[in-house]
Parts: C-alpha cells; sequence; structure tokens
C-alpha cells in the first residue's frame, strides 16, 4: 500500500476492501489531499470493529472520525474516548443522528445501528449529501431498498453495503472455478451456521432509561415504554429485525448469487421455531430456509443456536463438491468420483 496521500474519492475506492463491503464509486471530483471526515452513527459492537478499520487507514487514506452518535450515552461515551486516544481530539457527540447529518465538516457516515434503522438513516444520510457505509442488511424491504438505490444513484453518492463475503478474494475464486466448468453443471448449495449457545441474549442490567434517548432509538418504530431488552437484545424482536434469516442468511444468500452469478431466487420456503431458549424472544432458534433459482439450483440453509454442529458451504456439481469454509473442492458425489483438473 503506498504511503501516499490519498483523495477522498481514493480513500472511498480502497476502504471497500478495508470493510468487507461492495461499492458504487462517487462520480464527483475531490481535492487531491482533501482528509476524509467520519461520522459514527451507533456505537455498539460492530461499529467498534468498523472504527478500528478506519483508524487503521489514518495516515495512509488521510481519514478522520470526527463524530459519533448513539442513543445509549455509555455506548457514545466509549466510542468518543476511542476516537480521542487515536486522533488526540475529542469527537462530537450526539444521541440523534440528525445533528451529526446537519455538520457541513462530516463528509461521510457508517450506519452501525440496530437493523431497523439502516435505511431511513441512509436515506437521511444520502439527502443531507453524504457518502454512506451501512451495515447489512441494507434494507428490510424490497420498497425501502429501492428507495434508497434510485436516491443514491439521483444524487451520485458513495454507497456501500457490509455483506460478508462479497469483496472476499476466496469467494470471487469460487465463481471463477464454476464460471470455467470445473464442477460441471452447479444444482444445489447446501450452507449452514450452526451454535450451541442463546446468541444475541446479552445482560441488559446495566442500561438505565436516563442513560437512553428512547424517543431517538424509536424514532420510525411504535412508540412503547422503555425496555432495555428492544435495546441492548435487538436481535430477537420482530420490532426491531427480521430474524436469523435478516441477521445471518443475507450474507450466506448473497454469497450464492456471487458465486452462481445470479439474481432473485423465483420460490422461496423457511420453517423454524423457538425450540430451546425460551427467553422471550421473538425470533426462531432453529430455521431452515429453501430457495429455488431461475438460473436452475436449489440453496438450501440452516442455522441453529440450539447444537453446535458448525460450519458448512457446499457447492455440489455434476462433477464434484466445493467446500467453501475449508477452501477444497473434491471429486465426491460427481460423476466417476472425481472433479475435471
Amino acid at each position: 500500500m503506498s504511503n501516499q496521500p490519498l483523495s477522498r474519492r481514493d480513500f472511498l475506492a480502497a476502504s471497500g476492501a478495508a470493510l468487507g463491503a461492495g461499492m458504487v464509486l462517487n462520480r464527483a471530483a475531490f481535492g487531491a489531499n482533501d482528509r476524509v471526515s467520519v461520522g459514527l452513527i451507533g456505537n455498539g459492537e460492530r461499529a467498534g470493529s468498523l472504527a478500528g478499520e478506519i483508524v487503521a487507514l489514518r495516515e495512509s487514506h488521510n481519514v478522520e472520525i470526527t463524530a459519533v452518535c448513539d442513543v445509549w450515552r455509555p455506548n457514545r461515551e466509549r466510542m468518543a474516548a476511542r476516537v480521542e486516544r487515536a486522533y488526540g481530539k475529542k469527537p462530537f457527540q450526539c444521541s440523534r443522528f440528525g445533528e451529526l447529518l446537519a455538520r457541513d465538516d462530516v463528509d461521510a457516515v457508517v450506519i452501525a445501528t440496530p437493523d431497523f434503522g439502516h435505511t431511513p438513516i441512509m436515506i437521511e444520510a444520502l439527502k443531507a449529501g453524504k457518502d454512506v457505509y451501512v451495515e447489512k442488511p441494507m434494507s428490510q424491504t424490497v420498497e425501502e431498498a429501492t428507495e434508497a438505490l434510485d436516491l443514491a444513484r439521483a444524487n451520485s453518492r458513495v454507497v456501500q453495503v457490509g455483506t460478508q463475503r462479497r469483496s472476499e478474494g476466496r469467494w470471487k475464486a469460487a465463481r471463477d472455478f464454476i464460471a470455467a466448468g470445473k464442477l460441471g453443471t452447479v444444482s444445489r448449495i447446501s450452507a449452514a451456521n450452526c451454535f450451541n449457545h442463546p446468541r444475541w441474549a446479552r445482560d441488559f442490567s446495566d442500561c438505565k432509561q436516563e442513560d437512553v434517548d428512547w424517543e431517538a432509538y424509536l424514532f420510525n418504530r411504535p412508540m412503547v415504554p422503555f425496555d432495555p431488552r428492544f435495546l441492548r437484545r435487538w436481535h430477537l424482536y420482530r420490532m426491531c429485525c427480521n430474524g436469523i434469516s435478516g441477521l445471518w442468511m443475507a450474507h450466506l444468500i448473497d454469497a450464492a448469487h456471487l458465486v452462481m452469478n445470479a439474481s432473485y431466487p423465483s420460490t422461496a420456503v423457511a420453517l423454524g421455531g423457538i425450540y430451546v431458549w425460551k427467553d422471550g424472544r421473538e425470533h426462531t432458534d432453529v430455521f431452515h430456509a429453501l430457495l429455488d433459482y431461475p438460473e436452475g439450483f436449489l440453496f438450501d440453509w440452516c442455522m441453529s443456536l440450539t447444537n453446535g454442529a458448525g460450519t458448512h458451504y457446499d457447492i455440489h456439481g455434476l462433477l464434484g463438491t466445493m467446500d467453501l469454509e475449508k477452501m477444497t473442492y473434491s471429486g465426491a458425489g460427481g460423476t466417476e468420483g472425481k472433479a475435471v483438473e
């Protein structure tokens, strides 16, 4: 990597790989050596990882985190202290994302809120002229996604969506391997992510009402009385996200689209239930989905939080099987028991 200062446009192009996201480049021209000023909206665990990536680019890509926003004061103050340690100065702090978006000194924002905030905040950021990195899933509905995409294109903004695997070389290599015919006709992708743990059931005893801007948190949700579970355990509730399908399957489906050059499934069916972790969660602890694609293959994915059987991502072709978790292929199950070299 070059140590020469980069323009904002170059930074955004390079940071797509660093943040593991796809990218649409902004066509606007920036000054040669302008510093990129980034605001973090949502300062929890995921934002902590992303902040680390940005701080690592501060010298090589001339980037700085200058503003942080979170509805929960402890989250916000922890992130502000971390940013101050990294850059030697205090960032702007707020609990309402509109205050951050109104700042002229913020060029781009990272949106790492609970899922229900992703697209609405992204839309407001685009209207404010900001470039955006947004965590997956970008949207909870097709209508939201379409509105955001149209707005990004109309305003020629940079938008990155943090779907894991999309920018990883091994998945692109698998796509090329399959396209070269080395697996023969692919008819099925079988994937699973299995854990023995009540995932996302975080402790919420330290989440006090006086520390939370509750109205700001539920900005586009029905206003309900303060309940710390909706903030600390938001993954478990329908009001906040789509459950396992949005939290995990979004990554795995996108990987299938990448390696198979596929578009959208023509048919989908899913089943699941809360079989073990009866802790008040509304989303399933076991989930299984089957998706049929017009390109001619079946995608089979399951996730369990009740048994740690492990993880696999197997692509079944007429000539063999590729395991993308282990990055191997063999003739197992294929014609004459071997794959084409």
